[in-house]
């Protein structure tokens, strides 16, 4: 039995849901914990009786400290602060063995048994942002993504998951200041400051749009394959951050895209979306459960836009133009 945990709110449901069932497709053998931070998502997952999902109260959940940081802390860092919260929550809550922890944002397209079994005899898996050198950010945002993070339940393992708690609780904000940035800076020295910290080096986990230019992808027998430096690489999950949705259009964000890239990763999950849509509707559920979907329509955002136009960077698709249809 594999564990896996995640956070997310209303804004991202429709997300979480369809992270669960690309989990489902893909692996059988798992639980899901889910923390739900508002009280319309946590509606909807427990209407919905999800096959091995396990619904964190937020009540039992939220400990006196995290409930103090939460008054000062936008809802974003506060779930950025949870994030080790939760995971070791679950872990000591069911006597987890490990605990993996999960963007509500991953789209799993491959089994991910051969990430998991590279952790081996060590106790922490981090994964790389590996950055394109155009869109560089580990200065700042760090070297690591808290995206995917395995922890066991183990001395090492809670010596640094614990360690991470402290310093979220401490300071977990969206901005860059003394060498922190939310809770992901934290990670940059933790393969040197503790023991037994691996760093995944299967290349089809951690795809990206930051990093996915590096690699060249095709369709072979129905799973998306990339390529670097001429080995091949199952694609077993991918990173849809910076996604916008709204009405028709779908705005895939700043980064490079090629076709492939478009048709191969993002259409399939946006598909799926759409699916999840119909669903939740036919439920009698009508309210806007898409994280950033609502375009800028401010002057600056109109401003934006055209910037991106000119640089050939706009990739705002309509429903139609990706064959989607509501």
């Amino acid at each position: 039995m594999i564990n896996f945990c995640t956070i997310f709110n209303s804004s991202y449901l429709s997300r979480g849901i369809a992270l669960y069932e690309s989990l489902k497709l893909n692996f059988q053998n798992f639980k899901l914990y889910v923390l739900l931070l508002d009280e319309k998502s946590y509606k909807v997952f427990t209407d919905l009786k999800l096959q091995d999902v396990v619904l964190v109260s937020l009540h039992d959940f939220e400990s006196e400290e995290l409930l103090k940081v939460k008054k000062v802390r936008s809802i974003g860092e506060y779930c950025w602060t949870c994030t080790p919260a939760i995971i070791k929550y679950c872990i000591e809550k069911y006597n987890l063995d490990d605990c993996t922890y999960l963007d509500a944002d991953l789209y799993f397209f491959n089994n991910p048994d051969g990430l998991l079994n590279e952790l081996g005899n060590k106790s922490v898996l981090v994964t790389e942002h590996r950055y394109t050198p155009k869109y560089d950010q580990s200065k700042t945002s760090g070297k690591y993504c808290v995206q995917f993070m395995t922890f066991k339940n183990n001395a090492y393992g809670m010596q640094v998951l614990n360690w991470w708690r402290d310093r979220c609780i401490e300071w977990c904000y969206a901005r860059y200041e003394d060498g922190k940035f939310g809770d992901q800076k934290y990670l940059d020295d933790w393969v040197t400051r503790f023991e037994s910290v691996h760093e995944l080096q299967h290349l089809g986990g951690g795809v990206a749009p930051w990093n996915m230019t590096q690699y060249q992808y095709r369709l072979e027998n129905n799973q998306v394959v990339l390529n670097s430096n001429g080995k091949d690489y199952p694609l077993v999950f991918f990173h849809f951050h910076a996604l916008k949705i709204h009405d028709d259009k779908y705005d895939l964000g700043i980064y490079d895209l090629n076709e492939d890239i478009v048709n191969h990763i993002y259409r399939p999950y946006l598909m799926h979306l759409e699916e999840i849509d119909k669903k939740l509707r036919s439920m009698g559920y009508d309210f806007n459960w898409h994280a950033k979907s609502i375009f800028n329509t401010t002057l600056r955002g109109k401003f934006s836009r055209f910037k991106r136009f000119i640089k050939r960077r706009l990739h705002i698709y309509t429903k139609r133009e990706l064959g989607i249809y509501g």
